[in-house]
């Protein structure tokens, strides 16, 4: 046997070497290509995208990137990078800190695609496993805050601060301008909260709680629990104080701190913000980490970010959606509370089955073994200090109170700590030249706390036992602060503690749900495409996952070397000159792109720009990110075709020629259309003295055939989590990157670890780096040849639905007249006319399509009434035919109503989706159970996906808003 594999193995690894994974990725095989090119009409690909993009900015020139590598190689080659990091065990905490994720979440959540190929719950029918999940960690959020609702997770820790800033600003009855932040808050928390308080007009004071507040007029105060040095702090007169001027307070607290800490609410905060990292997530040197939100009842219309809640589907009994969707971007525009589009989910997620299964009393085991192993430190430090016999350390500990962080004065030592330090592969937090601060977390052992004696004790003095003196060391959380209320006691939180249970739990959930690994999520602007597994691999690997977000660069190389060669890979990519990992999201990428123009102005001394031109049909972040960065938004007018209407922009530009500071414009265009006069239109802004930012979210359509740095833009944000793989977990994590041209440079987002750019906008450095290892993967095992290949294809599915569909459907918005037959990526189908005739909406054929297996396509976005539909390059000819084909039933359906067959109230539509429980019993309706569940034949042979629950009741959701786990009883 030995002898057969030596002979086959060397052919097998030849073969397996020179695998293409470009034909991995793209859907349809040549054969199947061809076929779609002849029903349109092209004989080639070319000819195709000779027709749909404009000449002037079409390139020919091949991406400058190195060849593409296959899978084998490209995993061989992250791992000589990941090498060269170095993984020192890290007490630096400053809201980081190591800690165990359970392997059964690990592998039955994190590493599962059907929970991070999932999209953003605005179907919920399809979405009940994660929106119960989303409902757990808000559940978990308010009990551990002691809030009365919390959102289902915001971006970090840092940028939540920020968030609640201005949502004070919103709730507080004072005029005063004026947020005070507290010294003891996190320095990178401190950092961006400036950021975001600048453009708006609002002055951030930092100073002592203690002292300060009396005298200062404030709308606002924002506080660290437990703070930065470790110390906790009794907040009762500081929020009696701020309520007294008509303030409000915000407590960025630590959420295992709290299952020990009084709560929040108890202590009368109106906010508590922070991070749920600790709860199962990864260091990941920085992110994906999912931050909270929570506040009372009364403000829960002004509350940034999504909210689950609870309402009932058809037949009466429970289901999940997002809540209060009026408060979204996408609807209010410049006047929403915030411009965040998407959240940490696959990590809200994790954090939140991180407390299902550990439970309330594992939770508090796990804070009160941290506490013990703090406080024995503190005692071994003290013992040795007083030891007679010896000469005094000199190191005296300055923190009373303590949960887990500790800070010592180590006057003339401080140096020779740290090296011995790190001559044991460990961190320590760097205070200044006379202090030294420790952070224990989970993942500390008592073998850990001995080596840390040693380091801080000089030589000759004698091992101290960990058991003695844990004997003797004392418990230092203030009585007067010790929790006594209960928490995490929905049964959901204690019925999941075996792995048993809890596998059985998490494949419960997934069950219930749509994601990329059952079928096609044909959402345009949104480009839910394939997130190959050797991409997501390396995401996992410790020397990317364990890596402290503020580790001295020298132990970070291999991130450093990811980043750079990102960077690079993204300005070929781009056209631009230079690119910001830091933002992450799309939303933060819109901000630092805006902020960069308004630096730029600023240095120029034309600081008095601040009008942005954003057309009419641009994504609602557009105008809200515009609003946060301080400027006015100035609408221009689309024509009947969805194009700028470029005689509009030239009169606004005009009109406000001194002022013009930007223009926002999607491309291709939200409509889903290459404009013909991009450049005409770049030309008229940049003549006004403007710049313009090319918002990227359908650069999936342009990578390889042109490129936004070559005609005419000034800074793009990318979508990592959309064209370039980064999966969409659920509704986040994603990467919002910004490429400028140099002339921008000078102006990305900065960092207290950084030496260039400007504000940060992001908690750390490179905002989500445990991700970046998928796009980097993506794009050398694609090449520029794949690249490009994929771009053409997204066009050429695109073409194929939109001509396969015409005939049953009109298409918005189609070639460069309006009278073609061509789109970009994506196309838009116009239900209107239908719905004039027969009253079938919008809603009715995307709760109908889940009848057929399929996600809905973007639902009267940007224009009410209508479906946007976005196949990618990933979707196989079977599978684009598989959709037209339920669309094309649909039709039929339609059909009998305008025929006069069946009512629009009695057909299936209307009643849609259909649940095996609507099979039981009695059928009174009037078509058939086999109309209702297998409407095309296809269906009996194939997994049929049953949706968990029936058509949801979205008025009376937000009319009895439950937004935290219901009781047990709702469920018999």
């Amino acid at each position: 046997m030995d002898q057969v594999v030596a002979q086959i193995r060397p052919a097998f690894e030849d073969l397996l070497q020179h695998t293409d994974f470009v034909g991995r990725h793209i859907g349809p095989g040549e054969a199947d290509q061809q076929r779609m090119l002849d029903a349109l009409g092209y004989p080639t690909i070319d000819a195709l995208i000779k027709n749909v993009i404009p000449a002037a900015i079409l390139s020919d020139a091949p991406l400058m990137l190195r060849g593409a590598l296959n899978e084998v190689e490209t995993l061989e080659a992250l791992r000589t990078i990941a090498a060269k990091n170095q993984i020192f065990k890290s007490y630096i905490g400053m809201g980081y800190y190591n800690c165990h994720t359970p392997t059964v979440i690990l592998r039955n959540l994190l590493e599962n695609p059907g929970w991070y190929t999932a999209y953003t719950p605005y179907q919920p029918e399809i979405s009940q496993g994660r929106l119960e999940a989303l409902l757990n960690f808000q559940t978990m959020v308010s009990d551990l805050t002691g809030m009365e609702i919390a959102n289902a997770s915001l971006l970090d820790e840092a940028t939540a601060a920020a968030e609640a800033m201005t949502f004070c600003q919103r709730v507080s009855k004072s005029k005063s301008k004026t947020f005070f932040v507290s010294q003891d808050c996190y320095p990178q928390t401190i950092d961006v909260v400036r950021t975001r308080a600048a453009p708006i007009g609002i002055d951030v004071v930092v100073g002592d709680h203690l002292t300060a507040l009396d005298d200062l007029d404030y709308f606002g105060v924002l506080l660290q629990y437990p703070n930065l040095s470790g110390e906790i702090h009794d907040y009762a007169s500081a929020v009696e104080s701020a309520h007294s001027k008509d303030a409000l307070v915000v407590v960025a607290a630590d959420l295992l701190a709290l299952t020990l800490l009084t709560p929040p609410a108890e202590f009368g905060a109106d906010v508590a913000i922070g991070s749920s990292q600790r709860f199962g997530v990864p260091l990941g040197y920085g992110g994906p980490h999912a931050a909270y939100f929570a506040t009372k009842d009364v403000h829960k219309r002004l509350m940034p970010g999504r909210v689950v809640g609870v309402s009932i589907d058809s037949r009466g009994d429970t289901a999940y959606r997002l809540a209060m969707q009026t408060r979204e971007q996408h609807i209010r525009r410049e006047k929403a509370t915030s411009n965040i589009c998407t959240a940490q989910v696959l990590l809200a997620n994790i954090a939140s089955m991180y407390a299902v299964y550990h439970g309330p009393e594992g939770l508090k085991t796990i804070a009160q073994r941290v506490h013990r192993l703090a406080a024995t430190f503190v005692s071994g430090i003290q013992a040795l200090n007083q030891s007679k016999n010896l000469n005094e350390l000199g190191i005296e500990v300055l923190t009373t109170h303590f949960f887990d962080t500790i800070t010592l004065r180590t006057v003339g030592h401080t140096q020779a700590i740290h090296a011995a330090a790190r001559a044991q592969s460990i961190n320590l937090r760097i205070v200044d030249a006379d202090k030294v601060g420790i952070a224990f977390d989970e993942t500390t052992t008592t073998e850990d706390v001995a080596a840390l004696w040693r380091i801080f004790s000089s030589a000759g003095q004698p091992e101290l036992s960990f058991v003695a003196v844990e004997a003797i060391a004392a418990d230092h959380i203030p009585v007067a602060l010790r929790r006594t209320s209960g928490f995490l006691t929905h049964p959901v939180f204690n019925s999941h503690h075996s792995e048993t249970q809890m596998m059985r739990y998490l494949r419960a959930l997934a069950d219930k749900d749509l994601a990329l690994d059952r079928t096609m999520i044909p959402l345009g602007s949104c480009t839910m495409k394939l997130n190959a597994t050797t991409e997501m691999i390396p995401i996992t690997w410790k020397e990317f996952s364990a890596i402290h977000p503020f580790a001295p660069l020298e132990q970070a190389q291999g991130y450093q070397q990811l980043v750079s060669e990102l960077e690079q890979m993204l300005c070929i990519c781009t056209g631009y000159d230079a690119v910001s990992l830091q933002p992450n999201a799309g939303s933060q990428g819109e901000y630092a792109g805006l902020l960069a123009i308004r630096a730029y102005h600023q240095s120029r001394g034309e600081g008095q720009r601040d009008v942005c031109l954003i057309p009419s049909s641009a994504h609602g972040t557009n105008p809200a990110t515009a609003h946060m960065a301080g400027m006015k938004v100035v609408v221009v007018r689309c024509d009947d075709n969805g194009n700028v209407d470029v005689a509009d922009l030239q009169a606004k530009a005009d009109q406000h020629a001194a002022d013009l500071a930007a223009l926002m414009i999607t491309y291709p265009s939200t409509h889903g259309v290459f404009e013909q006069a991009i450049r005409e239109i770049c030309d008229i802004v940049h003549a006004h003295g403007g710049q313009v930012y090319i918002d990227g979210a359908n650069m999936n359509a342009m990578v390889g055939l042109c490129a936004p740095g070559h005609f005419g833009g000034d800074v793009s944000h990318l979508n990592l989590h959309k064209t370039f793989c980064i999966p969409h977990g659920g509704g986040g994590p994603g990467v919002g990157p910004i490429g400028v041209k140099s002339h921008l440079a000078p102006f990305l987002p900065g960092h207290g670890l950084l030496e260039t750019g400007i504000a940060p906008v992001s908690a750390a450095p490179w905002g989500s780096a445990n991700i970046l290892p998928i796009s980097w993967a993506y794009i050398t095992l694609m090449g520029s040849r794949g690249l490009k290949q994929a771009s053409q294809m997204a066009i050429l599915n695109a073409n194929y639905i939109a001509h396969t569909l015409a005939p049953h459907f009109p298409i918005l918005y189609a070639g460069k007249d309006g009278k073609g037959s061509t789109v970009a990526h994506e196309c838009i189908i116009d239900l209107r006319p239908l719905k004039d005739k027969t009253g079938v909406t919008v809603d009715d054929v995307a709760k109908r399509l889940i009848d057929f297996g399929f996600h809905a396509p973007t639902m009267s976005f940007p224009v009410a009434g209508t479906l946007m539909i976005e196949p990618t390059e990933s979707e196989s000819k079977e599978e684009l035919d598989r959709f037209c084909n339920a669309m094309i039933a649909i039709r039929h359906e339609i059909q009998a109503i305008e025929d006069g067959h069946i009512s629009a109230e009695s057909s299936p539509l209307r009643h849609a989706p259909h649940t095996a429980m609507d099979l039981t019993g009695e059928w009174e309706r009037a078509y058939t159970r086999e109309q209702a569940v297998f409407p095309v034949t296809s269906l009996r042979k194939a997994h049929k996906y049953w949706p968990p629950v029936g058509r949801i009741d979205n008025v009376y959701g937000d009319r009895n808003l439950v937004c935290s786990c219901p009781p047990l009883s709702d469920y018999e």
